[in-house]
């Protein structure tokens, strides 16, 4: 299935040769953030120079239409000269080292930087991997790679709260997308050879092939040919680039997807898409849908791609990307206004282990070193928060703490879930819920129990499945899930409530309630934390409340994480010590427990020793060893 080109231009004011070269869309809020001359219409508030066909803002910052013009006269020049890479020239000279050695081995991305005004914005630097500390460059103007052929500039727009995101591709070659249609025309006859590859590698492979027998290299000459397409290098090279991305791909949006830096990815209709960037926060791409009926054809292959096609009848589709990413469509003006929208919550394809969440402050050793022991005993868990505050995350982390011999069911509507054990069935639902055919999360929790499981991880608990997971508790099974919630009185007042209706009185059931939440630090920068551990005793009848301890908490002021439950966790002595064998004054000596454990997982993090599975073979090691029990 082809997922683009869309055909979203990224123009420049005047330069519709240039601007047709950039073809992964339109560069938005930035000083190239013009409208092609055929389509020039002023913004509200603007004023255009019909001459120079430049929006007022453009205009304002270099200094009116004429110097425009002779900066766009300037750069047609290079670019009829195919801007080929003169080591003399001053652009060239001006580039860091790292850069100059990145434009020799990519002409694109040379030609891309003899397109962008580097005497109003710089020349931007090159970092070929991006660091926390540059989250608080004040200007950023910066490229570095997201994949083998794919960079991304982030375009700095003093006018607007957020930055451009740019991505620089082997396919923005003015030629290309005419080629390309072209190609599609006698691809047509080699579609059904397709069917004999067994995996995506080898589709890849034959549409290159494809390509290779379609395509004749003439470097010199145009000449039009019925069997083959006269194509130079250059064009060869994008054609193959575009036939991947977006046959097997995700078109336009696929660097966004490779770029391990980006969280979320939002259309929220006709418009621009944005972003939120690990390292720079709220971006806006250089890719924007011009019309209703151009964004309803993209949605409709996005959901068509991931197996859940969308409908009027149906306009609502909750799933994931190949990748594992998160993604929720909405089709169609009737139910969203400004015209179809989709986010996309992208997921790591290794998950972040618990030392990785350390390492961005999420949680401490003593806070993994008592979760371990709590999580080791067979305690309930929830893990509670907002949407988007890192619940699923810390929820995949602290599966490594299940005991290793353990059966595992997992059940979901969408799998986000990641769980290092072999011995861990995958359950998902099927369906809307409303017809025979459907399997509901009701459905497969019912079932589970009868799979004789030792944990079962619920993706989350929203309705009549949380009274089945109060029962599954009370006949012995640990029960592990995410839940909206965003402290532990709101977690007791959504289980108590309609449509869960938990009795107040198995509320004990669930021992422990992680309570997570995205913050701003002090300077002011996003984060996660953990803001409080809650051991729940139970439920009081004579005064109508529940009792619980807040074993850990975050404090806001200092960033530090404080353990007022040290040597007063009813939870740890009183049961997780006596599983452990200790009884009487021996069961203090479960705080040492956790202190020795922390100091093992301080040592294991500074070996460098943080991924999620090796992690687990190395605690499942110790396990089988009798050292970690």
């Amino acid at each position: 299935m082809n997922l683009g080109p869309m055909h979203i231009s990224f123009d420049l004011p005047n330069l519709s040769r240039l601007g047709s070269r950039l073809l992964g869309g339109r560069l938005l809020g930035s000083p190239l953030a013009g409208r092609q001359r055929s389509k020039v219409k002023p913004l509200a508030g603007e004023t255009t120079d019909a001459a120079a066909g430049v929006p007022g803002p453009i205009r304002r910052r270099f200094g009116g239409a004429k110097a425009v013009r002779e900066r766009n006269g300037q750069l047609a020049k290079a670019v009829a000269a195919d801007a080929d890479l003169d080591p003399r020239i001053d652009l060239y000279q001006g580039l860091p080292l790292d850069l100059q050695q990145e434009c020799t081995d990519k002409p694109y991305l040379w030609e891309y930087l003899c397109s962008i005004p580097v005497d109003d914005i710089g020349v931007p630097h090159y970092y070929p991997r991006l660091t926390k500390d540059l989250r608080y460059l004040k200007y950023k103007n910066l490229i570095y790679p997201v994949s083998a052929d794919a960079y991304i500039h982030i375009y700095p727009d003093v006018e607007d709260t957020r930055d451009s995101y740019i991505a620089i591709e082997p396919s923005n070659i003015p030629t290309v997308p005419d080629l390309m249609r072209r190609v599609d025309q006698q691809m047509m006859a080699k579609v059904m050879r397709l069917h004999s590859a067994k995996d995506a590698g080898a589709r890849a492979e034959l549409m290159i092939q494809f390509l290779d027998e379609i395509c004749t290299v003439d470097e010199k000459h145009r000449r039009f040919q019925r069997k083959t397409i006269s194509v130079t290098e250059k064009e060869l090279f994008g054609l193959k680039y575009l036939q991947i991305r977006d046959k097997q791909g995700l078109g336009a949006l696929e660097p966004l997807i490779q770029d391990l830096h980006i969280e979320d990815i939002s259309c929220d209709g006709v418009g621009p898409i944005f972003l939120e960037h690990k390292v720079f926060g709220g971006l806006k791409a250089g890719i924007r849908f011009d019309s209703p009926e151009e964004l309803d054809r993209f949605v409709i292959k996005l959901s068509e791609r991931i197996g859940r096609p969308v409908t009027v009848r149906e306009p609502i589709v909750d799933s994931v990307l190949p990748d594992g990413s998160r993604v929720n469509i909405v089709f169609g003006r009737e139910v969203s206004k400004k015209g179809s929208n989709f986010t996309i919550r992208k997921f790591g394809e290794t998950p972040l282990s618990f030392l990785d969440l350390i390492g961005l402050g999420t949680i401490n050793y003593e806070m993994a070193g008592y979760l371990s022991l709590t999580l080791g005993a067979g305690m309930n868990i929830f893990v509670a928060g907002e949407t988007a505050s890192g619940k699923t995350t810390l929820l995949n982390a602290i599966t490594t703490f299940i005991n290793p011999l353990h059966k595992i069911v997992s059940i979901e509507d969408t799998p986000e879930l990641q769980v290092p054990h072999p011995h861990w069935a995958r359950e998902v639902t099927r369906g809307n819920g409303r017809d025979d055919a459907s399997v509901t999360m009701f459905d497969l929790l019912r079932a589970a129990l009868r799979q004789r499981p030792n944990e079962i991880i619920i993706g989350e608990i929203r309705g009549e499945e949380g009274a089945i997971a109060f029962q599954a508790m009370q006949t012995g099974h640990t029960c592990m899930s995410t839940f909206h919630a965003s402290s532990i009185e709101k977690l007791i007042q959504r289980l108590t409530g309609s449509p869960i209706n938990i009795p107040k009185t198995y509320i004990d059931n669930l021992q422990l309630a992680i309570i997570i939440s995205s913050v701003r630090l002090a300077d002011g920068s996003p984060a996660r934390r953990v803001v409080s551990i809650n051991e729940i005793l139970g439920y009081n009848s004579e005064v109508d409340s529940f009792e619980f301890v807040e074993v850990f908490r975050w404090n806001p002021s200092t960033d530090k994480f404080e353990f007022p439950a040290k040597m007063n966790s009813r939870l740890l002595e009183e049961v997780v010590a006596v599983r452990r064998g200790l009884s009487g004054q021996d069961t203090r000596r479960i705080y040492d427990e956790i202190d020795d454990r922390a100091t093992i997982f301080k040592r294991l993090h500074e070996r460098g020793v943080t991924n999620f599975y090796e992690l687990y073979k190395i605690l499942s090691q110790a396990h089988r060893e009798g050292l970690f029990r």
